[in-house]
């Protein structure tokens, strides 16, 4: 899914020393070696016992013994380099024949990849998730294809709503009565408001869609600045923000991972979160419920706007000439076994709908529908639009800034929205 989406990556980063760059099936340099495939795949893990290598290995020395013919090699990079590394192979005229990363549609703006329907049997690319499917597309081609993905839920500590006499926020009125709440019971933080460099792009699409807002219009076009993305961090600031209802620290100094860590400590009330989380913190002893994120007032608790879903691409290069060999490759990798192999280690979903249909196999709990519900219809980043890298780092550094004492929602929106106009035109 777009960086740091998940967990793991964020620790990846400062372990980055630790966690094998290379080392599934050839180690060597294979550019010119006919029989060899090189894929360059994000590490998910936070460790040496976690690392993504052991799925690797198995998965491509399982492949060649069904392809005597194939081997690959596979090297993992840090979350933090991984664009950047690819992205210098790609101009080096080193291109690896296939990469797993969090952004695509720059390769595929340049006509540097494979399409779908070049490398996958049509059962195969038909299997993709609806909403997966649409934001791997450029115009009606898939360049991306969906690898795992992720929803958003509003999570909430049991044991701290009962103590503080409050149920399940259905609105925003709601949630902030129930934040008034916790705070007057002692909880130090009602609220975390990620809106650090971290992932401020996911938090702050959650607020914006459960008021009837989004980064883009219905025709897809950049709509940073709407009425409605201004009046939803206008309420942020007045009614969480200024009472002091968020924590541990300001909401534009709050990464993600910061966030999750209080809330497996038991020191948040609410925060939104993904799968990984609800394990981590009922491994700590925490009673968390689930809930759809709550709707600004005038939608009424009745609406059911999108959650935020989110992916990590697969892709192809066509520099090698390798078509044939990936495609049977990526047939192989997307079958139900060995992608919900994949997921489950990591507590994320499947990106295809024959292996989503089990979520038990993909290392979900029985009772975690909602996530996969949620995943059906939920509203991904606009990953398919070649300037969204630029965007999403100008939201991620500058969201936060909205919600501070002396911030100016509406100016800050529109500073971004004109940071993305700009990209917009020397993307396109």
């Amino acid at each position: 899914m777009q960086r740091r989406i998940f967990g793991p990556r964020a620790a990846a980063v400062a372990l980055g020393l630790l966690i094998p760059l290379t080392g599934c099936g050839d180690t060597g340099n294979s550019a010119g070696d006919s029989g060899t495939l090189r894929l360059v795949a994000a590490e998910y893990g936070d460790s040496q016992a976690t690392s993504s290598k052991a799925f690797w290995d198995k998965v491509t020395a399982d492949f060649t013994s069904a392809n005597p013919g194939i081997k690959v090699q596979v090297q993992l990079l840090p979350w933090a380099d991984i664009d950047r590394e690819v992205s210098r192979m790609v101009k080096a005229g080193n291109a690896p024949d296939m990469a797993l990363m969090g952004s695509y549609s720059d390769f595929a703006a340049q006509d540097k990849l494979y399409s779908a329907d070049e490398l996958l049997s049509v059962t195969a690319e038909a299997n993709f998730l609806q909403p997966l499917a649409e934001a791997g597309s450029v115009g009606n081609t898939l360049y991306g294809l969906p690898w795992v993905a992720s929803s958003r839920l509003l999570f909430y500590n049991q044991g701290l709503f009962k103590q503080a006499g409050v149920s399940e926020p259905k609105t925003w009125s709601d949630l902030k009565s129930a934040a008034k709440a916790l705070k007057d019971k002692g909880v130090k933080y009602p609220y975390a408001l990620p809106l650090g460099p971290e992932e401020a792009h996911a938090e702050a699409m959650i607020w914006e869609l459960s008021n009837g807002g989004g980064y883009s219009d219905s025709s897809g076009n950049y709509n940073l600045a709407s009425d409605q993305n201004i009046q939803t961090f206008r309420w942020l600031k007045d009614n969480l923000v200024g009472p002091g209802l968020t924590g541990p620290v300001p909401p534009s100094q709050l990464n993600r991972a910061d966030a999750f860590a209080a809330f497996t400590r038991g020191e948040v009330g609410m925060l939104n979160g993904y799968p990984q989380l609800l394990h981590e913190a009922r491994a700590k002893g925490i009673d968390v419920r689930t809930a759809a994120m709550p709707v600004a007032d005038n939608l009424g608790s009745g609406e059911s706007p999108p959650a935020v879903g989110v992916a990590d691409w697969m892709m192809a290069f066509k520099q090698n000439g390798k078509r044939a060999e990936i495609g049977k490759f990526l047939d192989f990798i997307y079958e139900d076994k060995n992608l919900s192999d994949f997921a489950g280690r990591y507590h994320l979903l499947p990106s295809t709908v024959s292996a989503s249909r089990n979520p038990s196999g993909a290392g979900l709990d029985s009772n975690d529908q909602f996530f996969l519900t949620a995943l059906r219809g939920a509203q991904l980043y606009p990953v398919n639009d070649p300037s969204w890298v630029t965007v999403s780092d100008t939201i991620k550094r500058s969201i936060g800034r909205a919600v501070e004492p002396n911030g100016d929602p509406k100016a800050v929106l529109e500073e971004i929205a004109a940071t993305a106009n700009e990209a917009g035109k020397k993307k396109h």
